[in-house]
């Protein structure tokens, strides 16, 4: 049974299905977007074809797709592009569009496990401590509160980037140290939001009143760029990096390695991973786990360090 829509019809269908049905986010639609769109061309150039049929595709051509990439791009993009390609035969084959699955029998590339880059204790709190002194003078201009706002709230809750610049004021219960914060799928979930982290958002609010008044007529974002709007994700990038070099701190790290490290210290704290695993919004534990190797290298550290009888210790004699 095939279906008479084209490929570019049905991409539209699927992509509307993710948008208003699962609820995802912009920056993800752009990478199904793109990817979909990467393989209609790959496949009308094998083919000499202006558009793709649904017939039109097999597992061979899908299999050519990925090996065109296999010099270019990591393993774990080229995973991610076989995943785009099951997830929209998985919604033909749902709606009955269609009955076969090309992309069902490709197996993943191999991909190593990445332990998540972060920071260390001293290093966070030498961070956060010089957007604190950067915001802290008379005359200090909002885009300094709110910088030092934005990575302490990040460090102090573990929330994802999108999920941070997501942020409404209302969403900020201050008197009871919470946070409601909104996930992938538009999934809520409210979680614990430190004193420091406080602290920051109110100078925050405070200097944007008196600085840039306008500012919630314009907007109800918690945090906002120069023109009074949301802050985006990539500004939140930029911002990251520019302030990490201000204060020495030369590190590669992305605002999700700051998730990361929330994360790290709160294991090596002795948190429990389910706890943990609220906090982040995982909705799987096995996602949670990943931070277990962190932990564990660290332990092993410390064990080979400080052991009388370790392996490491005494390997020599």
């Amino acid at each position: 049974m095939n279906h008479p829509l084209t490929w570019s019809e049905c991409t539209n269908l699927f992509l509307s299905h993710l948008r208003h049905e699962r609820s995802f986010s912009d920056e993800t639609l752009r990478a199904y977007t793109g990817d979909l769109d990467q393989f209609r061309q790959f496949v009308c150039m094998k083919i000499q074809a202006e558009d793709l049929t649904l017939p039109d595709i097999s597992e061979d051509l899908i299999r050519s797709f990925l090996a065109s990439f296999h010099t270019r791009l990591e393993k774990s993009s080229r995973a991610r592009k076989l995943s785009t390609l099951r997830s929209f035969y998985r919604f033909l084959n749902d709606h009955e569009i269609v009955e076969m699955n090309p992309a069902r029998f490709i197996s993943y590339p191999k991909i190593k496990a990445r332990i998540p880059s972060f920071l260390g204790v001293d290093e966070v709190f030498h961070f956060l401590e010089s957007l604190q002194k950067n915001a802290a003078p008379p005359g200090s201009t909002w885009r300094r509160w709110r910088n030092w706002s934005l990575f302490e709230c990040l460090y102090s809750t573990g929330i994802r980037v999108g999920e941070l610049t997501g942020l409404d004021e209302a969403d900020v219960l201050s008197e009871r140290g919470l946070m409601r914060v909104f996930g992938k799928g538009k999934k809520e979930r409210v979680v614990p939001v430190g004193s420091k982290a406080l602290q920051s958002l109110e100078g925050y609010l405070e200097a944007l009143d008196a600085q840039f008044p306008q500012a919630r007529m314009l907007s109800s974002a918690l945090f906002r760029n120069s023109r009074g709007g949301r802050l985006t994700a990539r500004s939140v990038h930029r911002l990251l990096k520019s302030e990490m070099q201000r204060c020495g701190l030369w590190q590669h790290l992305s605002p999700h390695g700051l998730r990361h490290t929330f994360a790290t210290h709160l294991l090596n704290s002795g948190a429990d991973l389910r706890a943990i695993q609220e906090m982040l919004g995982h909705s799987s534990l096995s996602t949670t786990q990943r931070y277990t190797h962190v932990h564990m290298q660290q332990l092993m550290k410390a064990y080979d360090s400080a052991h009388p009888r370790s392996r490491k210790r005494h390997s020599d004699r």
